[in-house]
């Protein structure tokens, strides 16, 4: 296809086609100007003999998986376009731009794309140097080090100069200001320091600036007030202090999105913010913004979210934002507001969130509109607010009545107690005639857990509720059956149904077994079956199901293997280290309960990433446990007997190796399959990886690694996690603390997977020794996470801190009830010792998880708002 040596244009773009490029490119087309492969799936190097190609003006190689380095560009000083991005080419390390360098003398550049690739090392400043006529510089989401040149002010005619998400450090040069024709510049997620320069001002033609998630610090320059075609201005995430510029909030062009979130800013909100009535999207939460919410706010008409939450603002909330009609989101938590609740916002039909949470508001909660729904409104830490929906679980209020009320109540409640009283001794009758008849019939007693739910959920409702069992619906599948999200039209439930495969003989098995193991089976990390349905479907064909609650994050797979439409930004802020390990202790917990604390032993048989599913505060649940056998404590051989006639050995990579020789099925099966779970979480490396050929198994990667080279087996999410919180001491292991963390982690994981059953250590220790490692890193977590490590059993010893165990429970249940959330880290501790504590532990963890997200954390815009 490429022996064509007349041709001049060679154009195959958006075809997927795969294959390599011929080493001798440039002879077999000696003529060519116009190259052009883009969207395909061509990979390889790129031929060396391109450079030869001299009179190219257009090379087009992006959205391909090329690798290696870029050859030399010298000789091509026709070029006008150089488009090479998302591919695989750089290495990571410095040298990996020096091609770049060889495109100075050409004076024709007019645009650079190397975005989206593993490009390291240090950005050149030859780039200064660049023909004047360059226009697009894109080299965002790449590896890149170093400084932004201060000879970038040459380029006069750069207008979209894109270099987010790399690891640029040193500030924003000052002569940027002599772009004239900048548009827009994008340099979010680095590592600027210094101020934003004043002359940045002079881009009268910018339309976004985004330098959010860096460490800038200083006043925003009053000089922004001339960019007076802003649309976008993001600066969250830096240190940005003072107050907020009357020029910048005078920007009426502003209409997207206005986000000065995560910062240090004060003073008063000018008045000026009248002049944003075009403006989307308005953030300045989590500053140290005082005074009252200006009035002038409500001439922000077209706003859809306002956040202004974690800051000073007292008052009550100004009666001009009930002109705000247009509102999806308003949060202004944590703050110091006062007075009622405003009633014009029952009557905004587009507000979804709403979060009046730790301020002072008092007086009746409105009870119509948008706060019938209790989980869309958060209204916790207001202690003199009454009233609302039953959910929301405020105080009733007191109102006084006048004494013709009184008297008619008076008779409304004679009425209704007499009709109690007739009503009471009819049901008694009917019961005790009931018991009369059935003691005369005899009847086939009810057994199993699945026909006693076939009294609350039917094959008709189940069809229903996941839309007829639509592939939209379908969340995932197996070889047990295929699991499907559902909603109960009745109440809004939201559920997953796994539906079995019957046309495989295990499934009914499976079925009965997972449905006896799990009537007695309680715990916070597992997944929770609402019920079970045997019946027959419209076509007479024998139907069995598992009805579950329902993962809103879906499975740790999911979040470790980075799905479509997941940013890294948000990988790193709800899967962070921290969260990694708090959901690596709760997978640890279950696994202790399933072993340990059931009447007899449980065995998962497949726990693997996508069978640890993730709720919404992002705590972790086994799930699939219909797999798991009961192994008798007095015949433990009966397990054996089970995996011999179902087959279930569990998943390539995760399944013991024991297990492939005909061993049987044991708990030391699972501690194996959860160490390499382990390690998987922190390397983001599957075990069925392909570079685990050959004899090296990722057992074998990481304990090459360690510990001096434990930064190159870490998953590189992580690492720059960690970049951003200061640079990993690796010569000075002892004194870092986060390495030192790593390094056990690491190590536990091998203890869990080693080869031999017998060298594994117990699920109860891998828990305890997580808990430590948790504990010690409470010194390097980000501020507000939880703390601590809430153990599975918690020690008699904190029962004894009071004489009387009994008032102390009480104490514990009343100050839940309360919604006093400084008490919540003892409570988890007490009440699962407390007597009777089963009865209520739905409604107890509920609540505590509910007091412990809003006292402890503050909840984000929508993602994309806070990329800026």
């Amino acid at each position: 296809m490429f022996n064509l040596s007349n041709i001049r244009s060679f154009d195959i773009g958006g075809n997927n086609i795969q294959g390599t490029l011929p080493s001798n490119l440039a002879i077999t087309m000696p003529y060519i100007d116009f190259f052009s492969v883009w969207g395909n799936q061509l990979s390889g190097k790129i031929p060396i003999s391109i450079s030869n190609a001299s009179n190219l003006y257009m090379l087009q190689l992006d959205r391909n998986i090329f690798s290696g380095n870029v050859p030399s560009l010298e000789k091509l000083d026709k070029l006008s376009i150089l488009l090479l991005g998302t591919n695989h080419l750089g290495t990571g390390t410095g040298g990996d731009l020096n091609f770049l360098c060889s495109l100075v003398n050409n004076t024709k550049l007019d645009s650079l794309d190397i975005r989206t690739n593993n490009f390291g090392g240090v950005l050149p400043e030859c780039i200064s140097n660049f023909s004047s006529s360059l226009q697009f510089l894109e080299i965002e989401n790449n590896k890149i080090l170093g400084r932004i040149p201060d000879g970038i002010g040459n380029l006069i005619n750069l207008g979209v100069p894109q270099v987010s998400q790399n690891q640029l450090s040193g500030p924003i040069p000052v002569n940027i200001g002599r772009i004239q024709k900048l548009n827009s510049f994008d340099a979010r997620n680095n590592f600027l320091t210094g101020t934003i320069p004043y002359s940045i001002g002079n881009l009268t033609g910018l339309t976004l600036l985004a330098l959010g998630v860096n460490n800038l610090q200083g006043n925003i320059p009053s000089s922004l007030g001339n960019s007076q075609n802003l649309l976008v201005l993001g600066l969250s995430y830096n240190n940005l202090s003072g107050s907020i510029p009357p020029q910048v909030l005078g920007l009426s062009s502003l209409s997207i999105l206005l986000n000065l979130s995560s910062n240090y800013l004060t003073g008063e909100l000018s008045v000026d913010v009248e002049k944003l009535t075009n403006l989307g999207d308005l953030d300045f939460s989590k500053n140290k913004l005082s005074g009252l919410i200006p009035k002038s706010l409500g001439s922000c008409v077209r706003l859809e979210r306002l956040f202004l939450g974690g800051n000073l603002f007292e008052g009550p909330i100004p009666s001009s934002l009930s002109s705000l009609r247009g509102l999806v989101e308003l949060d202004v938590s944590e703050n110091n507001l006062s007075g009622g609740v405003p009633e014009f916002l029952v009557s905004f039909k587009a507000l979804k969130y709403l979060n009046l949470s730790f301020n002072n508001f008092e007086g009746v909660l409105p009870s119509g509109g948008l706060f019938k729904n209790a989980s869309a409104v958060f209204v916790e830490g207001n202690n003199k607010l009454c009233g609302g929906i039953p959910e929301l679980q405020l105080s009733r209020c007191n109102s006084k009545k006048s004494s013709k009320t009184s008297l008619r109540f008076k008779i409304v409640i004679v009425v209704v107690v007499v009709v109690v009283v007739i009503l009471g001794v009819t049901l008694v009758l009917s019961i005790v005639l009931i018991i009369w008849f059935r003691k005369r019939k005899v009847q086939q007693p009810i057994s199993t857990f699945a026909e006693i739910s076939l009294l609350w959920l039917s094959y008709q409702r189940i069809l229903k509720a996941t839309n007829e069992f639509s592939m939209r619906n379908l969340v995932g599948s197996g070889s047990f059956g295929s699991v499907y999200k559902g909603i109960l039209e009745e109440s809004g439930v939201v559920i997953a149904v796994k539906v079995l495969n019957l046309l495989d003989h295990r499934s009914s098995r499976s079925f009965l077994v997972e449905c006896e193991t799990l009537k007695n089976i309680r715990h916070r990390n597992l997944v929770k079956v609402l019920t079970a349905i045997s019946g027959v479907d419209y076509q007479g064909n024998d139907f069995k199901a598992l009805v579950y609650e329902f993962m809103v994050n879906g499975s740790l797979e999911d979040w470790l293997h980075s799905p479509t439409g997941t940013s890294e930004l948000e990988m790193m802020r709800k899967l962070n280290f921290f969260k990694r390990v708090s959901v690596a202790i709760d997978v640890a917990h279950a696994l202790e309960y399933l072993h340990h604390h059931c009447e007899t032993s449980i065995i998962h048989c497949d726990l693997k990433p996508s069978n640890i599913l993730l709720d919404e505060e992002m705590v972790g649940h086994i799930s699939d446990f219909g797999l798991a056998k009961i192994i008798s404590a007095d015949e433990p051989n009966c397990s054996t007997k089970m995996s011999s006639s179902l087959g279930l050995r569990g998943t390539i990579g995760y399944a013991p190796p024991e297990y492939g020789m005909g061993s049987e099925l044991s708990t030391k099966g699972d501690v194996y399959s959860y160490g390499i779970l382990l390690l998987e979480m922190f390397t983001g490396k599957r075990p069925t990886d392909e570079r685990f050929r050959e004899g090296l198994s990722l057992q074998n990667f990481v304990k090459a690694a360690l510990p001096e080279r434990i930064i190159e087996i870490t998953d590189p999410i992580l690492v720059q996690e960690r970049v951003r919180r200061g640079t990993p001491n690796v010569n000075n292991f002892r004194n870092d603390r986060y390495l030192q963390c790593l390094n056990s982690l690491f190590e536990i994981g091998l203890a869990c997977s080693a080869e031999s059953p017998n060298e594994r250590i117990d699920i109860s220790d891998v828990a305890t020794k997580l808990c430590s490692i948790k504990d010690k890193l409470h010194s390097t977590r980000l501020p507000r996470e939880p703390q601590g490590c809430v153990k599975n059993h918690p020690p008699r010893a904190m029962a004894a801190r009071t004489i009387d165990s009994k008032l102390l429970c009480k104490k514990e249940i009343q100050w839940v009830r309360g919604g006093h959330p400084a008490h919540i880290p003892e409570a988890i501790a007490v009440l699962p010792n407390c007597p009777g504590f089963g009865a209520i532990e739905e409604d107890v963890v509920h609540r505590l998880r509910k007091l412990k997200a809003k006292g402890a954390s503050y909840r984000f815009p929508r993602d994309y708002t806070t990329l800026f």
